[in-house]
């Protein structure tokens, strides 16, 4: 088994996260991790911080924190089938998306809004 590690050995964490997939490159991962985005069982981690099976892994990204159990570990980068198997994905759903009403539109060529228009413009939008 190339890909994974065998008995109970310990992994970096970025390697791991590159490795499932969390990640495109290994240097992202590590950017990542110095910026404080990746905590292994609610401590900030460091890049060479090692993940053991069972550590919980938060990553941030994009506003959305994924939350991962480590299952099996990868210190390389691995197809999709096993990256999931590698980890068990506990991350809520995201919220349903509130309606939002569409902006106002103003014809093409129809210069600036007025006081009054702009005024109209800002009580739609909620401001």
């Amino acid at each position: 088994m190339a890909a994974g590690i065998e008995g109970g050995g310990r992994v970096r964490v970025d390697a791991w996260t590159w490795g499932v997939r969390v990640f495109k490159t290994r240097s992202a991962a590590a950017t990542a991790c110095r910026a404080g985005h990746v905590k292994v069982n609610g401590e900030r981690a460091k890049p060479a911080t090692p993940v053991v099976v069972g550590d919980e892994v938060r990553v941030r990204r994009e506003g959305v924190e994924r939350i991962l159990v480590v299952r099996r570990l990868l210190a390389k980068r691995a197809s999709a089938t096993v990256a999931a198997e590698a980890c068990t994905d506990l991350t809520p759903p995201p919220p349903p998306r509130e309606h939002v009403a569409v902006a106002a539109q103003r014809d093409r060529g129809a210069g600036r809004p007025t006081k009054r228009e702009r005024r109209e413009i800002d009580r739609l939008r909620g401001r």
